[in-house]
């Protein structure tokens, strides 16, 4: 008799467990949803905007950061320099060098060197084909940004090849000439209507 009593009722909680499912089912089913979410989820911390007027971008790497506590907080705090940042490949790992780090302003005896070199982690086939391609002529790697994905702080770096003076101006010269014909265009709109 006390057996009979205690057995829950799961006609209810079925129908309320399925209702979520079915709305869950939904959301992804539009894609949408988790579009948004991982673009949430992923904050810059750093962006180094100075490399792309520098460099022409040929491939783009993420890479995971081996990090200290200390150095976590301040990134996370927003205390990261890129600008004279860049990787080497030594001894079959990847190093991120001169990036800086400010040191965390509540840390002690524990805080980190702000300049130290960071080992950035990748897949051996990555690092293979970034030890041949640094050995050409003119070829660098150049940290662009900082960002959180998921709980993990990732690097995003590219494979990047030097402009020249003359590409440096050709490419100002276009930023100049599409933001002309954007204002003739809002001009010419202003007047007509």
């Amino acid at each position: 008799m006390a057996g009979g009593s205690l057995r829950p009722v799961r006609g209810k909680r079925r129908k309320v467990c399925a209702n979520m499912m079915k709305s869950g089912r939904r959301q992804r089913a539009s894609g949408n949803m988790g579009s948004k979410m991982d673009e949430a989820r992923m904050k810059n911390f750093a962006v180094n905007r100075q490399a792309a007027h520098y460099y022409h971008f040929l491939e783009k790497f993420e890479a995971g950061l081996e990090l200290r506590g200390t150095e976590v907080k301040s990134i996370r705090e927003g205390k990261v320099n890129l600008k004279d940042g860049y990787a080497v490949v030594k001894g079959g790992q990847v190093w991120l060098v001169n990036c800086h780090i400010s040191t965390y302003s509540s840390g002690s005896y524990l805080n980190h060197d702000p300049l130290r070199e960071r080992r950035l982690l990748l897949h051996q086939q990555e690092i293979n084909k970034l030890t041949s391609r640094t050995q050409e002529k003119g070829l660098t790697l150049v940290p662009t940004r900082l960002y959180l994905k998921g709980n993990k702080i990732k690097c995003e770096i590219a494979l990047a090849k030097g402009k020249k003076v003359y590409d440096r101006r050709e490419t100002e010269m276009r930023r100049t000439i599409k933001r002309e014909a954007e204002k003739a265009i809002q001009d010419y709109r202003r007047r007509s209507g």
